[in-house]
């Protein structure tokens, strides 16, 4: 008789926790037990175990399938369909915002990343704070280690989007001293770290390439940056060192963010040409190439070129396959729609976001991508957008094309990017290399 009491007991005990979980699970900023706060101390990683609903649901279902002798089919649902459910609550939250801009070199990604960058008061936005970590990495003996890259990187950038900079601090050099530094590579390029909090006094010995655009300020404490970027309610970071974007599921699946992936992707062959400008020196070998009319494909340069398309596209296939830990995260931009309508564009990815598009970015968008005047740099992000797509048909060699569409063509296909047969096609700017293509 006390065993069918007890039993009884359980079973309400049960029934309130059922219905306390059910009343979480209908308040879309409750999918995670507890984020990180403002609250949270800089530079302190938190515990997060145990906090996510699926271990609180995992919990239940062993209780059910314990106090009715049943495995499973404790609800009509599959796990996947609660999968689903959840996954749909965590993408339409309320909360804070981890945007990772995901590109190759010379693809707008600099161009790109300002649409965050401006968004101003509620965005801690990043430039390529991975340069780091690939400059030490090179120089070790490890740098050929793909693994060991792929995990470190992932490492920095959660520690990042967590405000936590004592991930990235042990690959400055020189090493920060009590966590203030005036080497933090194009400082310069995030807005968030020119601000009064973190824009310290100049002293005598800090040169002008530690300064922000608009301001002098003296080396970066990275504590005060912390804070900052603890203080914003959407951070985002631009990087071109990630190579596979399935290295970062874990990355995406922590419970303590909210991450979204932009992949932003560009002709290979118009990549090539900018790249050739933009470092010259370490494309002597390709420019001799076309003047001696053939490319060795068994040449390093050359494999590494299609490495890097291959990468791209296996990256691009992963996200748009909607795995379910990048459902509703991924989103892939080609940077000659951009080009072409930036408003639009910029637009959408603030949708996908869920975070409202700001006046100021909408206004840096009109102000520089319009620009008549010539622009300031290969860096630099104020160009007339849509002559900026087209360009470099006129600087890459037609021999060098031909080799980008053997190497890459694949790629190509999957992006909606035409093959040329000829050099007058090439440069035909009238006969349009892109197909109207839609992504999802």
């Amino acid at each position: 008789m006390k065993t069918k009491y007890a039993i009884f007991f359980i079973c309400i005990v049960a029934l309130v926790i059922i219905e306390k979980e059910s009343n979480i699970l209908s308040r879309v900023s409750d999918k995670l037990i507890q984020r990180q706060t403002p609250q949270q101390t800089p530079q302190t990683p938190v515990d997060y175990s145990n906090t996510t609903q699926n271990g609180s649901l995992a919990m239940l279902k062993m209780l059910l399938s314990q106090l009715t002798g049943r495995k499973g089919n404790y609800s009509s649902l599959s796990e996947e369909q609660e999968e689903v459910e959840l996954d749909d609550l965590g993408s339409h939250s309320g909360g804070r915002k981890h945007i990772l801009l995901l590109a190759a070199t010379r693809t707008g990604s600099s161009f790109v990343g300002e649409f965050f960058n401006q968004h101003k008061e509620n965005m801690f936005y990043l430039y390529e704070p991975l340069w780091h970590v690939e400059r030490m990495l090179t120089m070790a003996t490890e740098a050929n280690n793909g693994t060991l890259l792929a995990e470190v990187y992932r490492d920095v950038l959660q520690g990042l989007f967590l405000c936590d900079f004592s991930p990235l601090e042990k690959f400055i050099s020189p090493p920060p001293q009590d966590h203030v530094t005036p080497a933090l590579f194009r400082r310069e390029s995030s807005l968030s770290l020119c601000e009064d909090s973190v824009c310290s006094p100049v002293i005598k010995d800090v040169f002008e390439r530690y300064h922000c655009k608009t301001r002098r300020c003296g080396p970066l404490n990275l504590t005060l940056a912390s804070k900052s970027c603890l203080s914003k309610q959407h951070h985002a970071i631009k990087t071109v060192r990630v190579r596979q974007l399935d290295t970062l599921q874990s990355l995406v699946e922590d419970p303590r963010l909210d991450v979204q992936v932009i992949q932003l992707v560009r002709d290979p062959r118009a990549i090539l040409a900018s790249r050739m400008v933009a470092f010259s020196s370490r494309f002597q070998t390709w420019k001799s190439w076309v003047q001696d009319g053939q490319v060795p494909e068994d040449d390093e340069e050359v494999k590494r070129l299609k490495g890097n398309c291959d990468n791209i596209r296996m990256s691009a296939e992963v996200g748009l396959s909607q795995p379910p830990w990048l459902r509703n995260r991924y989103m892939l931009v080609r940077y000659e729609d951009i080009a072409r309508y930036p408003m639009q564009k910029a637009e959408e990815m603030y949708r996908f976001t869920g975070i409202p598009f700001s006046p100021q970015a909408r206004d840096w968008i009109l102000r520089n991508t319009q620009t008549t005047q010539g622009a300031s740099g290969i860096y630099s992000t104020q160009k007339n957008s849509s002559e900026q797509a087209e360009k470099w048909r006129y600087s890459i060699p037609f021999t060098l094309a031909q080799v980008v569409q053997r190497l890459c063509g694949p790629t190509m296909k999957l992006f909606g990017y035409r093959f040329v047969d000829d050099e007058k096609t090439l440069i035909n700017k009238s006969i349009s290399l892109l197909d109207e293509k839609l992504f999802h």
